[in-house]
């Protein structure tokens, strides 16, 4: 589980998170929405403990992280995965390059990264374009790499931030399906920002609506999808 307690955040004199509390369950695949400039990417940053809270509390499971430094924190860091909308690959490497990546950081030795990275190359199914160059590929096939690196060091969490936006309707449903099905197999947890509805309701277990720097409202994405309580929700989904 990642518990967040009364998180807020400032930035010249905007509060960009207010008093923020979530519980995300373990294994769960957990979404956050809420429009732009809402914050969600704020607390995605803070809960993937790239950056620190002016206040509250981070604990993943019955451990405290967001007071964790130096080699503490990098060791923690190692224990996650994190893709992007906009890919953030290494335009220089091939897409087996780009998955290696993370398991040369961290000293992995070659063979064993040779072996590896044929494994996720396999399990995102695109063991084709193993020396693809970026520009080679389409949208989704970079998420696939995306996918497969974030997956290298088998993490227990896997962040999300906008994955899909960037995607096809068509792409993107193949795109969730992988995430599900990975997430299926390996048992970890995702937690997923974006501003699509059809993506909370597509691939989530739970959801929060976040609005304006606070949590308006929480719950099983049935719960929040079928009576929402607020007009925060209301809003996000047309109901009046």
């Amino acid at each position: 589980m990642i518990s967040l307690k009364g998180i807020s955040k400032t930035y010249g004199g905007v509060r960009a998170l207010k008093d923020v509390d979530l519980a995300v369950p373990g294994g769960s695949i957990y979404g956050i929405i809420g429009k732009s400039g809402a914050g969600k990417s704020t607390l995605l940053r803070i809960m993937s403990l790239l950056e620190a809270p002016d206040g509250g509390t981070i604990h993943y499971r019955d451990e405290r992280v967001d007071t964790l430094r130096g080699g503490e924190l990098l060791e923690r860091r190692r224990k996650m995965g994190m893709i992007f909308q906009n890919f953030n690959l290494f335009a220089s490497r091939n897409a087996a390059g780009n998955i290696a990546y993370p398991l040369e950081i961290a000293g992995m030795h070659h063979r064993q990264i040779e072996k590896r990275v044929d494994e996720l190359l396999e399990m995102v199914d695109i063991r084709d374009k193993r020396k693809a160059r970026l520009r080679e590929l389409s949208g989704g096939q970079k998420q696939r790499v995306a996918i497969a690196r974030a997956l290298a060091a088998e993490p227990e969490i896997l962040f999300c931030d906008e994955a899909t936006s960037a995607l096809d309707p068509q792409t993107t449903r193949s795109i969730l399906s992988l995430i599900r099905e990975l997430h299926d197999r390996l048992r970890f947890t995702v937690v997923l920002i974006t501003h699509q509805m059809e993506v909370i309701r597509a691939i989530c277990d739970e959801v929060a609506v976040l609005s304006e720097g606070s949590a308006a409202e929480t719950g099983t994405v049935e719960s929040v999808f079928e009576t929402p309580r607020t007009g925060a929700a209301r809003e996000l989904l047309y109901v009046k």
